[in-house]
């Protein structure tokens, strides 16, 4: 029995206020996460919500698959450029602290990820959509110190 993640995220502007939402489900039970920040972009949030939603794991004894409408997240992991990027400092690349972060999330997990049409009627990934919009256009909006910080 596979640990499930749905995962979306969401920003106005692109750079602009943005949001994550996903979605953990596990035999029968469910459960959603979702953020907003003040200042961020799409592949950030789309990157936070997979991360958030391993870290809400609190087993490691189970697969964990990602449903992700996000190509730059999905083909990141699944054509292994995130491990070339790593072996080279990063060097060049953006998101560099979110991806540092899931690295080493997926030395417990790796996960398998799976990249859905975002916007065709996926139930989940619908759901993640709402999540993400609603986070983003919410009250109490978090400082995404990683992007505020790499654009000063």
């Amino acid at each position: 029995m596979a640990i499930l993640i749905y995962s979306d995220g969401s920003a106005k502007g692109n750079p602009g206020n943005g949001g994550y939402g996903a979605i953990l489900k596990f035999m029968g039970f469910e459960k959603e996460l979702s953020q907003g920040f003040r200042l961020t972009t799409n592949n950030r949030m789309e990157l936070m919500a997979v991360i958030v939603a391993l870290e809400a794991i609190k087993t490691d004894k189970h697969d964990v698959v990602i449903y992700s409408d996000s190509k730059y997240v999905v083909d990141s992991v699944e054509k292994g450029w995130v491990f070339n990027w790593q072996k080279k400092g990063f060097k060049g690349k953006k998101n560099v602290d979110l991806w540092k972060r899931y690295l080493k999330l997926h030395a417990i997990y790796k996960p398998k990820f799976i990249w859905v049409k975002g916007h065709a009627g996926h139930v989940e990934n619908e759901r993640c959509d709402v999540l993400a919009v609603n986070a983003a256009d919410g009250k109490n909006l978090l400082v995404d110190k990683g992007y505020e910080e790499s654009v000063k």
